[in-house]
């Protein structure tokens, strides 16, 4: 017979994960309509021309890896409008998010003046000639989009972190229903607009990030369910100690982000030295990957909305419960990614290519990525549970020590050094990414240990800003 303690404790962990699904499902859709977007870009470039998906490319590459410095910069805002929440000081959640505002402004404006640099770097990188007019001018589009993009996520994560991600899904898939008409018009000239090929798409972009950004603040102005909120009720100058406290907690996160995109992007270029075919089944293997990463990420934000609200209660027993609820549901979905990935590489790999050699390698390329799928989810989920804790500093040490000092290390030295090709660089992803979760899950369970309400952290400090 269970005890009364195993007995209490049993539906109360179910109920965790039955309520952690339901706030993650909404979020791993919404990160995958971001995934297709880069889908859908790569087809409408890819059937205007070879140079065309290769600008795309270059110029996605020099987008995406700057704006993950302030897309985890943000991630702040859910764990601390969660812990807010969770003490009951709704009240300081309008005045923290006016502040969050400006800090994406600034940090879409400084990511905005970096893409206009960026431009003048494509000859010294040794991109070639011909790619880098459509690698200019899709960087000249997109980049206007960038604090739309940032004021987005912004409104996104007080969202989530209100355990309310409805709109993340809903907004995602309607940017991507204006993103493929649009983008497919200004490349190709259609119904009376100009044919701008690559750059026609960053504009595009464009046009779909702010028509979001403008959508969501529209609703938060007028749902209910944020009217006691008074999100828009004043107008508050920046406060310098609320945005060093954002900073503090989510400057981390960010170069956390980047490091680990950074080691997929690095892995990429070294295998780039390999040869054309090398290069198509990597760019396959990863695109597949990626969107299985989709659901342990959507996994890990609403993990850290989950414990950063039992940190706000005071409820130790309520942290480790959500984080153990989160490890459970990611195991079972890295399950079922990896048995489809080790079953139907072959399936996979043929909605992408007929070239048998590009084929053959990319298939075997999904073996190694059905090997990571464990330590991948382990190690994002175990990374959102710490933010949740707004235990940002030493996770960023423990990941640079996983991807850069184990990870691309050990990739470069068996790829190119003993000659084992793609294999032996993605031996080194899942090196690294195995060392993460273990260091990064180790520390989880040791700072959950050691909460008690004396011990509690607390959220940003926020004034009334009136």
């Amino acid at each position: 017979m269970s005890s009364p303690a195993v007995q209490s404790s049993a539906p109360t962990l179910a109920r965790e994960i039955r309520n952690s699904a339901v706030l993650a499902a909404p979020l791993v859709l919404g990160h995958l309509s971001t995934g297709l977007i880069g889908f859908v870009d790569s087809v409408i470039a890819g059937h205007h021309g070879t140079d065309t998906l290769a600008a795309v490319a270059v110029g996605t590459a020099l987008f995406w890896l700057p704006m993950m410095v302030p897309m985890g910069t943000l991630m702040a805002l859910p764990a601390s409008v969660s812990q807010l929440d969770g003490s009951g000081r709704r009240d300081a959640i309008g005045p923290l998010f006016r502040q969050a505002l400006w800090l994406a402004l600034g940090l879409g404006v400084l990511l905005f003046a970096f893409m206009s640099l960026a431009v003048h770097a494509l000859a010294p990188m040794g991109i070639a000639e011909a790619i880098r007019p459509g690698a200019a001018a899709f960087l000249h589009g997109i980049r206007w989009g960038v604090p739309a993009l940032t004021l987005y996520l912004c409104m996104r994560y007080l969202s989530d972190g209100l355990h309310w991600t409805l709109p993340t899904m809903l907004l995602g898939f309607g940017g991507l229903l204006l993103l493929i008409p649009l983008g497919y018009a200004l490349t190709w000239g259609r119904w009376g607009l100009p044919a701008l090929g690559a750059g026609g798409l960053g504009i595009a972009s464009s046009v779909m990030m702010w028509a979001q950004a403008i959508a969501f603040a529209v609703y938060l102005w007028r749902a209910r369910r944020f009217a006691s909120l008074n999100l828009f009720a004043h107008f508050d100058a920046p406060q310098w100690p609320v945005l060093r406290g954002l900073l503090a907690t989510g400057l981390p996160i960010g170069v956390t982000v980047a490091m680990e995109g950074g080691l997929f992007i690095t892995t990429a270029l070294l295998i780039g030295r390999l040869g054309d075919v090398p290069v198509a089944a990597h760019q396959i293997a990863i695109n597949v990957s990626s969107l299985c990463f989709m659901i342990p990420m959507g996994l890990a934000e609403a993990t850290t909305v989950r414990v950063g609200h039992a940190l706000g209660r005071d409820d130790a027993d309520g942290v480790r419960r959500a984080a153990y609820a989160g490890y459970a549901i990611v195991l079972g979905t890295q399950l079922l990614s990896g048995l489809a990935l080790l079953a139907g590489n072959d399936l996979l790999v043929s909605f992408y290519t007929r070239d048998a050699a590009v084929a053959g390698l990319a298939a075997s390329l999904l073996l190694y990525a059905a090997a990571f799928q464990f330590p991948d989810g382990v190690q994002v989920l175990s990374a959102g549970a710490l933010r949740g804790l707004k235990d940002t500093r030493m996770p960023m040490l423990l990941a640079a020590l996983a991807y850069w000092g184990i990870g691309m290390p050990l990739g470069a030295g068996l790829g190119l050094g003993l000659g084992w090709g793609p294999k032996g660089m993605w031996i080194g992803l899942i090196g690294g990414l195995s060392v993460a979760a273990v260091l990064l899950s180790t520390r989880f369970v040791r700072s959950s240990r050691a909460l008690s309400p004396a011990r509690t952290m607390s959220p940003v400090p926020v004034t009334n800003g009136r």
